[in-house]
């Protein structure tokens, strides 16, 4: 009885103080903020000019893109924080999705800080949208998309959605909510996020979730998608491990996980569930695609100098099944057979081990496979762009693997 009572005390203190957190100071006010909403009823909250078309009633609450036509949703002078972000459109087709290229730029710089598909960037991979919401994300009924990352920025701020789908999206709707500010710390951090995929990765050859960044900066999260290979049939992809090189790590990371379900806080498998820190969004269980995310708040990882984010790609099966595929020449790398005492490592760079070996024992056997793979990362550096490659172009990103 004592122990329950202690641990229902720690779990109602732990409540209290997230939510007098999240309220703290309310009553107070701030002489620094001056709130602005950029939507198309006022872009760029200019004072005194909000909602005049149509004599005052709802006059200009959305607009269309035409093909390759590019959208400008905020362009502002001066220093202020992006706090939150709305937006639907009547499209949301995983095709339109992964069209819509959602660019970000500060300060005047002319390389964008991120750009990134419009469904992806707001947590959900694949293109595709879900019921949910976290601490960073939302999509209250799958119909539209929130974002509550804060992004500082110091000269100015510039928002666009650029449409390379090829046809018109007749109606998008956005809000944009920021406050302008007085006070610029010096430790503020812009805001950055990189998307890419591989349709085929290569055997033992890590995914980048995000590539090599200098500067200091601070690693918010990833959402992953995954799109199983049908020759591996359906066995498990997730045993790949989440690796982060931090501040001149090369050969190997300071930073590595378990798996990948374990990365997002489940085991044995990954079904779909969501939470404020992490979650799987799409679990399709025919291997067809499989969207999860992990965002870093309560466990924060900042890097001095560098950071690189990679992702295993590797499953696992029983011994005797993987020894089916590799006998049909399935390509693969066996890398460990787990016999419940001990794990038996059998990878070499340059060989490959052959699973029917006499005297190998029996058990569950990990290989590198080869999955389509793309995934979104969110991080901050102190530098308003940097050298990461561009967005990939439509073809990559609408490209159709053989289970869609």
């Amino acid at each position: 009885m004592k122990l329950f009572l202690s641990i229902l005390l720690i779990i109602t203190s732990t409540n209290s103080r997230a939510q007098n957190s999240s309220t703290k100071n309310l009553f107070e006010f701030n002489n620094n903020s001056t709130p602005g909403w950029s939507s198309f009823e006022n872009i760029n909250a200019e004072k005194g000019k909000g909602g005049m078309e149509n004599n005052g009633a709802k006059g200009h609450p959305s607009n269309g893109i035409e093909p390759g036509q590019t959208k400008v949703l905020l362009n502002v002078k001066g220093q202020g924080i992006i706090n939150r972000i709305w937006a639907t459109i009547n499209d949301r087709s995983p095709q339109m999705l992964r069209s819509l290229k959602l660019e970000m730029f500060w300060d005047g710089e002319k390389k964008a800080a991120v750009s990134v598909p419009l469904g992806d960037f707001f947590g959900v991979g694949l293109g595709q949208t879900a019921t949910y919401h976290n601490v960073f994300f939302a999509n209250p009924e799958g119909r539209s998309f929130l974002c509550f990352v804060p992004m500082p920025f110091k000269n100015g701020a510039r928002i666009q959605i650029t449409n390379e789908s090829g046809k018109r999206l007749s109606h998008l709707f956005f809000d944009i909510n920021f406050e302008k500010v007085d006070e610029w710390k010096d430790d503020y951090l812009y805001f950055h996020s990189y998307w890419s995929r591989d349709t085929a990765t290569e055997l033992a050859k890590d995914f980048e979730v995000l590539p090599a960044v200098g500067g200091k900066g601070r690693f918010l999260g990833m959402n992953v998608g995954v799109i199983a290979n049908p020759v591996y049939k359906n066995f498990w992809w997730g045993e790949g491990e989440v690796k982060m090189y931090l501040d001149g790590d090369k050969q190997f990371p300071s930073l590595v996980g378990t798996g990948t379900e374990d990365y997002i806080g489940t085991g044995w498998g990954q079904g779909e569930f969501y939470n404020d820190y992490s979650g799987c969004l799409i679990a399709n269980k025919d291997n067809t695609g499989w969207a999860f995310y992990r965002y870093h708040v309560p466990d924060p990882i900042f890097f001095k100098k560098d950071m690189r984010v990679t992702l295993q790609q590797m499953g696992g099966n029983r011994k005797d099944s993987v020894v089916a595929l590799q006998k049909r020449g399935v390509p693969m790398f066996p890398v460990g057979i787990d016999d419940q005492t001990t794990i038996h490592p059998l990878y070499e760079k340059g060989k490959v081990a052959k699973l029917d070996t006499p005297g190998l024992p029996d058990g569950f056997s990990n290989f590198y496979r080869s999955d389509d793979v793309s995934a979104t990362a969110y991080f901050y550096l102190d530098k308003p762009t940097s050298p990461l490659p561009g967005l990939q172009p439509v073809a990559i990103r609408l490209f159709k693997s053989k289970k869609q």
